[in-house]
């Protein structure tokens, strides 16, 4: 079941092969939790949502506030008789017409939703272990910032990965600087200080990198600094572990020949799980 422009259907949609989004990659989506009938982070994710729509010149309609795209929603998860935990994707796409040039700005969009597990943001005890990805690189500009329907970069990072018997990869930028992991922002410890490349090195606009960072500052044990990070720098880590809004966090154990540990992880993600409130 799937919610189509305010329309729940029973069965999967069957989408034109004139979609745009098919054809060109043409649109952005959010990935959602849910908790206990929540919506974890929902303002973040809706006002990501907006800016990116306006970035690539989609058409917001009048009725898509944040109280009528939670309605959507929830109203699917309801429909699915999901009881406890729900991951949903919200992928909005340009309508069909056009070339390059659309035809128009307007747009639909498609919700799905599946349950998880659990409903709290849990560390398995397991390797993770992580390269470098140097065969396309993510570039300096705006658009690598938001949640789009292209993900080449990271689809062929992650098969490289599997190939080699990784659990991940970290993406590098045009400057030869870590920017990100194939499924979540980065951040590295080096004795007192908590690391996260800015925005501006092309990563993610992640809203779970957003919570990490306050709960961090929070702790008044580390130093919470966005710069550059080289990948000599990963070498001198103490920790090393990606974040994303379905994960939370997931510690890296291994990047090469160096092994990391996983304590401010591991409290870090008690502070998320008491924040989420479950």
């Amino acid at each position: 079941m799937i919610n189509f422009n305010g329309v729940l259907q029973d069965s999967e949609l069957q989408l034109s092969v004139n979609n745009r989004s098919f054809l060109y990659g043409d649109g952005v989506f959010e990935t959602l939790k849910i908790v206990n009938n929540k919506i974890l982070f929902f303002e973040e994710h809706y006002f990501r949502l907006m800016a990116s729509m306006r970035i690539v010149r989609m058409q917001i309609p009048m009725n898509f506030t944040l109280e009528y795209l939670e309605e959507q929603i929830l109203q699917l998860v309801k429909a699915k008789n999901i009881q406890n935990s729900a991951r949903v994707r919200l992928t909005v796409y340009r309508n069909e017409g056009g070339f390059y040039l659309p035809a128009n700005n307007s747009v639909s969009f498609i919700i799905t939703a599946f349950e998880l597990q659990s409903k709290t943001y849990q560390y398995e005890v397991k390797p993770f272990e992580v390269d470098l990805y140097k065969d396309f690189v993510v570039t300096k500009q705006l658009l690598s910032t938001l949640k789009t329907t292209n993900k080449l970069i990271q689809i062929t990072a992650s098969i490289f990965a599997n190939e080699n018997k990784l659990q991940g990869c970290l993406l590098i930028n045009e400057e030869k600087n870590v920017v990100e992991a194939t499924n979540g922002n980065v951040f590295m410890l080096v004795a007192n200080q908590l690391i996260t490349p800015p925005i501006s090195e092309g990563c993610l606009n992640g809203i779970m990198r957003k919570q990490i960072i306050h709960l961090a500052k929070q702790l008044g044990t580390v130093e919470v600094i966005e710069k550059e990070i080289s990948p000599f720098d990963l070498q001198k880590a103490d920790e090393l572990f990606i974040t994303n809004v379905i994960i939370g966090i997931q510690p890296i154990t291994k990047y090469r020949k160096k092994e990391f540990k996983v304590h401010l992880s591991v409290e870090l993600l008690k502070k998320l799980n008491d924040l989420i409130d479950v």
